[in-house]
């Protein structure tokens, strides 16, 4: 092990002696330690270390950023303290030199190690662990009821954690508010006509915001101030929120005195210079450039409006209409330079008048918002994050009243512990330097009371929670106070137990070229414990030719031709899905990522609950999740996954909706349609066809009673819903909504029925939101107003969460914040080439310095990519900050994996213009990656997988990944190699694209409409004209409904089937019509199927080898399985090749 790994006070010391210091409760220390350094062991040996001083429990504080964290926290010094107790007086002395005891204390501290799990239980009180805001709340309940009524909040307060849930009330509050002041007023009215001035800017404010940026943006703006209103209170605290953008004067006083820097074109002086111009670029060549921008100016002049002469003079002497450069080839003339350097200086001072103006208005609207908000916090007791921090930055602030609360808690506190402090806001490190203070210096501070020891631990490199006011300069703040005010150590470490060597140096390189640029400060190379072998893979580059783009799929929806007519047959949107032939760049993606995560669980050995596939967004992970579902492939639900977007609580509020709203038709529908009743098609239609013969439009569930209560015969799924909802819907009149749920899910045996709907791998996952759903039913609002009607409506506007969830034998799909503090054997990376997003627009810019106790502006900012000229440097900041950010979340990415990572990429529609290198460009760019990779290669099934079907065996699939990439010319599929007419070529290429969407449908599903749609939907997508349409409608249906075919076309009737499936080998890119599997008496057989649409295909020497290349690469890839091959033709021929010549 390096000992240049380890760090104390900027000295390379030996691991024994850093970790003795790290958990020495006796000193004030702060940890900066890479990932896999162990710093949860850290900060919860210290804590160990504590209570074997003597330190009571309860005394001792632990903060942490997470419930999760916390929770882990909290189990593993419990899991230890049980530990101790039964382990053997030789291992626990082990267990205390690993935490720095010296060997002279061991006799002393190994047998009370043993007795600590005993005293902490007879003692009853246990370690004060929280999170910030969960201690800050605890602090803010035991204040004093004269500062809680200053801070405006109530005495029991309730935490509103989503103000996205209230926005919709609180948007009409304000639009109320502003109706009010409109009684008697047009928009254009500038004269006040209340007495209060503020009302009557808000008035002004909201029709002039109103009309610069429209309602849409106005809303978004203001939501974008109500998600930082502790930065907005903060600032207008310091009085610096209205002059966050300053006027242009106040920018550059060469426009003072002036309303709008273009009065200044009024001046006589002014005008001089401009005709000056215009007469000398008069005496330039005839017809010239010169010459004919001396008349645009002098046709500028004669504009009496100043703001037309102003656009006259910019389009005169710049390009782009006058919002580009300064022209050229204009000519030498002094007065030209002097022109066009003012008007350039006019055109920013004017943008920076405009945005001034605009800001000023958005500050008045968000300080009536800010007003409703506060009205409606008070008048629900509620109040939010930024009340807690700020009331807590009061208490702490104080050192009587913290020293108050503290009694009050009962919480005497002699250690401070804080996990990942580089994820501390600067108003959260405020109020606990505030409180720290107090015992700065020697003997414990000025209070007299016994020293407190302060250790924080934590990592800036894996800062990225910037959304959440996280700010890693505060950790370098921290550090300095621990050190200078404390007297307490800095400790560093670059040392991981955790990654594999091959890991270590993929992160190194990446890491290591992004600090030799400057663009990731700080990195220092990191070493390793491990010894395990690592694999660094890529998997092929998916294109946009590798799938349908999105602009295809509109080929369905209706577009019309030249003459305006529409050649999409109409298609009922509520019953007809629309048919999409190809998918999108991300769900092609998708899919091969997780044909590479079931490969690696089935081939390669990797536990599936040893698999993490990240990403940044839930989205994509939402598609990697269909991918895996059709696989087989057990996996956890992406993490913060709305709990309302699973389809068995959506199924079960279905039918709670369907019991307090029975004209709820659709809900109704939904409900009996769900696992939990089992209607099909045809009893849903004849209920449907009940209701519409009964009179004044009955209700499907009146009609549904009728029917069961008639006596006539009624498919017995109806039958059975119509008797439990009849019950039920008594009991929702008298049931809070958790026991409704429970009886819904006991009587109507709602578990068992999804289980038996739902594929093996996904069961354990569908059982879990059942039970999430129930038990956030019972934590819901205390059960405060708890009717079902309110139940539906809280569910889907706070949009509650899946709580976080390992599931044994399940893959983990996590958003990279998400997998912060986690690892796995194998890390899969999804779309690591993504665009850079866009810049904002309606955005708000925060600028708090360093240590200062609030902003130094909080500006709103139209648009980003053309700010006023005094935000230029400090959006430039935050700029650089974002991709800071960015490398520290691929920091957090690669530092996930213990053996193996495996990227994936989608090729970016189009270059960046931003300069900014994704992930995967830095990865290449420092080889760190090799972009062609390792194939992913194997043979043999892991056992203990299930089928979604249970009648197969096992799942038929491709034993490697299919390289998507852009077909070579000369293989492709749609067109016959003799066909020379274009047209005859794009005909094939339409029944490709047809049969390509009518085979996944089964037998039954095929009507001639559907084969209609899906024909037309071909032509449109390939070019062809509607004439062509009949014979494309007839090759199809000859070859979909050609009895011999179907074995091989009917999707019910095979082990596995593919379209257009993409295969590398031997360096070349092939793409097979169709590869399915059957099962045989002999076992599993491959067959490769090639439409052609000429008579005798079989004939052509050319097909064959190209056949013969199929068969080659499929039985490489599925060794010691029969692979075997036929045409198909155009007449619907069934053509095998056996023997290939």
């Amino acid at each position: 092990m390096s000992h240049e790994a380890y760090q104390l006070d900027g000295q390379w010391v030996a691991p024994a002696q850093f970790y003795a210091v790290a958990c020495d409760p006796q000193r004030s220390v702060v940890v900066e330690a890479c990932a896999g350094a162990g710093k949860t062991w850290m900060l919860v040996s210290r804590i160990l270390r504590a209570m074997l001083d003597g330190v009571p429990p309860q005394q001792v504080l632990a903060i942490t950023f997470t419930r999760k964290a916390a929770g882990e926290m909290r189990e593993r010094l419990h899991r230890w303290l049980a530990e101790f107790a039964q382990a053997t007086p030789a291992q626990r002395d082990t267990e205390l030199r690993l935490r720095g005891v010296p060997e002279a204390r061991l006799a002393e501290l190994s047998p009370r190690l043993g007795a600590l799990h005993g005293e902490w239980l007879a003692g009853g009180r246990g370690v004060e662990i929280h999170t910030i805001h969960g201690w800050f709340s605890r602090l803010v309940k035991a204040a004093p009821l004269d500062l809680l009524a200053e801070l405006n909040l109530p005495p029991e307060l309730q935490l509103l954690e989503d103000t996205e849930a209230i926005w919709p009330e609180l948007w009409a509050r304000c639009l109320r508010r502003i109706d009010a002041l409109s009684a008697g007023r047009q928009p254009e009215a500038s004269a006040p006509t209340t007495q209060d001035a503020a009302l009557d800017d808000a008035w002004l404010a909201f029709h002039a915001v109103i009309r610069a940026a429209g309602r849409h943006n106005t809303q978004a703006w203001l939501l974008q101030a109500l998600h930082n209103r502790l930065e907005v209170f903060l600032a207008e605290q310091g009085g610096v929120l209205a002059d966050s953008v300053p006027s242009a004067a106040e920018w550059d006083l060469q426009w003072a005195g002036l309303d709008h820097p273009r009065q200044a074109l009024a001046r006589s002086s002014v005008n001089e210079h401009f005709w000056a111009l215009a007469r000398a670029q008069a005496t330039a060549k005839p017809g010239s450039k010169a010459v004919k921008a001396g008349e645009a100016v002098a046709l500028a002049l004669a504009e009496t409006d100043l703001a037309q002469r102003m656009d006259a003079l910019l389009q005169a002497l710049f390009t782009k209409d006058g919002k580009g450069d300064a022209r050229k080839q204009l000519g030498d003339a002094p007065e030209l330079a002097w022109a066009q350097a003012w008007l350039h200086d006019l055109r920013q001072a004017c943008a920076q008048q405009d945005a001034h103006a605009l800001h000023r208005q958005m500050v008045t609207l968000s300080r009536l918002m800010m007003d409703e908000y506060a009205a409606f916090k008070r008048e629900r007791g509620l109040a939010d994050m930024a009340d807690l921090e700020l009331a807590a930055a009061r208490l702490l602030s104080d050192e009587a009243l913290a020293g108050w609360v503290q009694q009050r808690l009962d919480s005497q506190v002699r250690q401070v512990l804080m996990d990942e402090f580089q994820d501390t806001s600067p108003l959260q490190w405020q109020a606990l330097r505030a409180w720290l203070s107090a015992y700065a210096g020697a003997g414990g501070g000025g209070s007299g009371r016994e020293p407190l020891q302060v250790f924080l631990v934590g990592d800036p490199k894996q800062s990225i929670y910037r959304f959440r006011r996280a700010d890693p300069r505060v950790f370098e703040a921290a550090k300095a106070f621990v050190i200078e005010g404390l007297g307490g150590h800095l400790l560093a470490c670059d040392h991981t137990r955790r990654n594999a060597p091959g890991v270590l140096d993929c992160l190194n390189r990446v890491m290591g070229q992004a600090h030799a640029e400057g663009a990731f400060p700080g990195w220092r190379t990191h070493t390793t414990t491990s010894q395990d072998a690592a694999r660094i893979r890529v998997l092929p580059s998916v294109s946009k030719d590798s799938a349908d783009s999105e602009a295809d799929d509109g080929a369905d929806d209706g577009q019309a031709d030249d003459t305006g007519e529409s050649n999409t047959p109409w298609r009922d949107t509520l019953r007809t899905p629309r048919l999409q032939a190809r998918t999108t760049v991300k769900a092609v993606e998708a899919a091969q990522l997780a044909q590479a995560v079931a490969h690696a669980v089935r081939h390669e050995g990797v536990p599936a609950d040893e698999v993490f596939v990240l990403s940044r967004t839930r989205a994509t992970l939402a598609l990697v999740a269909e991918s895996l579902d059709a696989l087989g492939v057990p996996h956890v639900a992406p993490d913060n996954t709305p709990l309302i977007d699973t389809p068995e609580v959506r199924d079960l509020v279905a039918v709670v909706e369907a019991l307090v709203s029975p004209r709820q038709n659709l809900a109704l529908a939904h409900a009996l349609k769900s696992p939990v009743f089992g209607v099909d098609d045809a009893g849903l239609m004849a209920l449907a066809a009940r209701a519409a013969k009964a009179p004044s439009a009955t209700p499907w569930s009146d009609a549904l009673q009728a029917w069961a209560a008639s006596g006539e015969a009624m498919p017995e799924a109806l039958a059975r819903a119509a008797q439990l909802l009849s019950a039920w819907r008594g009991l929702a009149a008298q049931l809070p909504p958790h026991d409704l749920l429970t009886r819904i899910v006991t009587q109507g045996e709602v578990r068992e029925r999804v289980l038996a709907c739902v594929p093996t791998s996904q069961r354990a996952q569908a059982l879990w939101h059942i039970d999430a759903l129930l038990a956030h039913t019972l934590e819901m609002d205390a059960g405060r107003d708890a009717t079902p009607y309110r139940w539906i409506r809280a569910l889907r506007q706070q949009s509650p969460t899946l709580p976080a969830r390992a599931q044994a034998g399940a893959v983990q799909l996590l958003t990279i914040h998400g997998a912060k503090g986690l690892e796995a054997q194998a890390v899969f990376m999804l779309d690591t080439d993504p665009l850079p997003p866009k810049r904002a627009s309606y955005a708000l810019l925060v600028d708090w310095p360093d240590n200062a106790p609030h902003p130094a502006r909080v500006a709103f900012v139209q648009a980003e990519s053309a700010p006023p000229p005094s935000l230029a440097a400090p959006l430039e900041a935050e700029r650089l900050a974002a991709q800071r950010e960015e490398l520290n979340a691929l920091y957090v990415a690669l530092t996930r994996a213990r053996e193996q990572l495996v990227f994936s990429r989608s090729v970016p529609s189009r270059a960046s213009s931003s300069g900014a290198m994704s992930w995967w460009q830095r990865l290449v760019a420092s080889e760190a990656i090799d972009p062609q990779g390792e194939a992913m290669a194997g043979q043999g099934t892991a056992p203990g997988l299930q089928t979604p079907r249970a009648a197969m065996a096992e799942l038929a699939e491709l034993a490697v990944l299919p390289a998507l990439r852009t077909k070579p010319a000369d293989d492709t599929l749609a067109a016959d190699a003799e066909a020379d007419d274009p047209h005859t070529r794009l005909l094939g290429q339409a029944v490709h694209r047809a049969l390509e969407v009518l085979t996944v449908q089964p037998m039954s599903a095929r009507s001639e409409a559907l084969v209609r749609q899906a024909v037309v939907s071909a032509l449109r997508s390939v070019g062809l004209p509607p004439p062509w349409q009949a014979d494309a409608e007839a090759r199809t249906r000859a070859i979909l409904f050609a009895p011999d075919l179907q074995p091989w076309l009917d999707p019910q009737r095979l082990l596995w089937a593919g379209n257009e499936v993409a295969l590398c080998h031997e360096g070349q890119t092939l793409r097979l019509d169709r590869l399915v599997a059957r099962q045989t008496d002999a076992g599993r057989e491959w067959w490769v199927i090639d439409y052609k649409l000429n008579a005798q295909p079989d004939a052509l020497l050319s097909y064959r080898q190209q056949l013969r290349r199929y068969i080659a690469a499929v039985s490489h890839l599925q060794p010691g399985e029969p692979v075997r091959a036929a045409f198909v033709s155009g007449k619907g021929q069934w053509l095998p090749v056996d023997a290939l010549g």
